[in-house]
């Protein structure tokens, strides 16, 4: 199973400048929590984002760039082969992927659900991904502004 994780504005943003223009504690803790112990997909300046890896996931990297290494992170070239380095051998073994806009456009015509935060706010932004359309939503928990942090719902999308 291929599982998208990724937090979107009403505006599409998901990113500026390599950061997220919202803090949510409880994001960030879904988060955690959907993607520990899996294998997760993500592009060059998305692992670059972290000021360390993950503890508890393993970091696939998928970057044009042949001679790029980092520590903590496995490199890929190809959305196969990062798929296929993910899975370890094990076809049925779920990935997280976390983005950036780039990597949701690649993988997106083989991913089997979406676990997004929608964020109720319209901030600017240099990465943008549209709208899942065509998808049914499965499961959604709505929560209320709170002082500066805007409101949003956590929503399950599946194909």
């Amino acid at each position: 199973m291929i599982t998208f994780v990724l937090a979107r504005a009403d505006n599409g943003v998901i990113g500026m400048d390599g950061r997220l223009p919202w803090h949510l504690p409880a994001d960030l803790r879904r988060f955690k929590a959907l993607t520990m112990g899996q294998a997760m997909v993500m592009g060059r300046k998305t692992f670059e984002s972290f000021p360390s890896p993950l503890p508890g996931r393993r970091h696939v990297v998928l970057t044009r760039d042949p001679m790029w290494r980092a520590e903590g992170a496995e490199a890929a070239h190809t959305p196969d082969a990062a798929l296929a380095l993910a899975r370890g051998g094990d076809p049925d073994a779920r990935v997280a992927v976390i983005g950036g806009a780039e990597i949701f456009a690649l993988l997106l015509d083989r991913a089997d659900r979406v676990e997004l935060t929608e964020v109720h706010t319209e901030p600017a932004g240099d990465a943008i991904v549209p709208a899942f359309t065509g998808w049914r939503e499965m499961a959604r928990e709505s929560h209320a502004a709170e002082g500066e942090r805007p409101a949003y719902d956590f929503v399950t999308l599946a194909r």
